[in-house]
C-alpha cells in the first residue's frame, strides 16, 4: 500500500456540525414539509453553494428576495442569522485530528466549501481550526468542491501528491471528484468509522 503522508479534512459534517434546520425548524413551527419546500425551492443547496464559491451574500440575498418576495423574512434570516445554524464541534473527529497532529507524521490540511464572509465566525469559535498547516476556503478561491480546480489548488499549494494523500469528506459527490484525480478517499460517516479506515491505510494515531 502507498505510504500516506498527507491528510485533507473537510470541515462541515466532519469536524463541525452545521445544519440549517437548527434555525429554520423553529421558523417553520416544526413543519418539516414546509421547511423542506423552502430548502428545495427558495434557499436551495445550489444557491448557498454559489456563495461558498465567492458570490457576495448580500447580492445573493437581494436576488432571491426579488424572486420570492413572500419569503423575504426567511431569506434574510439565512445569512442574517447564519450563526444559529452553526452547531458544535464533532468531538470524536477533533480528537482524531489532534492525534494525527501529535504523531508529527503527516501534513494535515483542511479543504472546505465555505463562504469567506462567514468563515471568520468559525475561526473565532473553533480553536482547532488554527491547528492545520493550512485551510483552503472555497469562498476565497472563487471555486468549490466538487470542481477539479479546488483540488488542484489544494495539491499544488501544499505540494501534495494524490496517491500519498487521503481526503475525508461526508459528501459522496466531493469524494467521487477527488477519487477521479487519484486521491485516496474516506467517505465520512462518524468518528469511529473514520478511525477504523485510517488504520486500514496504516495511518498511525498517537
Amino acid at each position: 500500500m502507498t505510504k500516506i503522508n498527507a491528510i485533507i479534512f473537510d470541515l462541515g459534517g466532519v469536524l463541525i456540525d452545521w445544519n440549517p434546520e437548527y434555525l429554520f425548524l423553529d421558523v417553520f413551527n416544526h413543519d418539516r414539509d414546509k421547511m423542506k419546500w423552502f430548502f428545495d425551492h427558495v434557499c436551495t443547496s445550489d444557491w448557498n453553494e454559489n456563495q461558498d464559491a465567492g458570490y457576495p451574500m448580500a447580492k445573493a440575498t437581494e436576488e432571491r428576495v426579488a424572486l420570492f418576495p413572500e419569503y423575504e423574512n426567511e431569506i434574510r434570516m439565512f445569512y442574517g442569522k447564519w450563526v444559529d445554524m452553526l452547531g458544535d464541534a464533532i468531538q470524536g473527529t477533533v480528537e482524531i485530528l489532534k492525534q494525527l497532529l501529535d504523531s508529527e507524521k503527516y501534513k494535515v490540511i483542511a479543504l472546505t466549501n465555505w463562504s469567506s464572509e462567514t468563515f471568520p465566525i468559525a475561526l473565532e469559535k473553533f480553536d482547532f481550526l488554527h491547528w492545520f498547516e493550512g485551510i483552503i476556503v472555497s469562498g476565497k478561491e472563487n471555486t468549490r468542491k466538487p470542481f477539479k480546480a479546488i483540488y488542484d489548488i489544494t495539491l499544488n499549494r501544499f505540494n501534495l501528491t494524490p496517491e500519498n494523500s487521503v481526503f475525508i469528506d461526508d459528501n459522496l459527490r466531493n469524494i467521487e471528484a477527488a477519487k477521479a484525480l487519484g486521491i485516496n478517499c474516506i467517505h465520512f460517516k462518524n468518528p469511529e468509522q473514520l478511525k477504523q479506515i485510517l488504520t486500514q491505510y496504516n495511518i498511525q494515531l498517537s
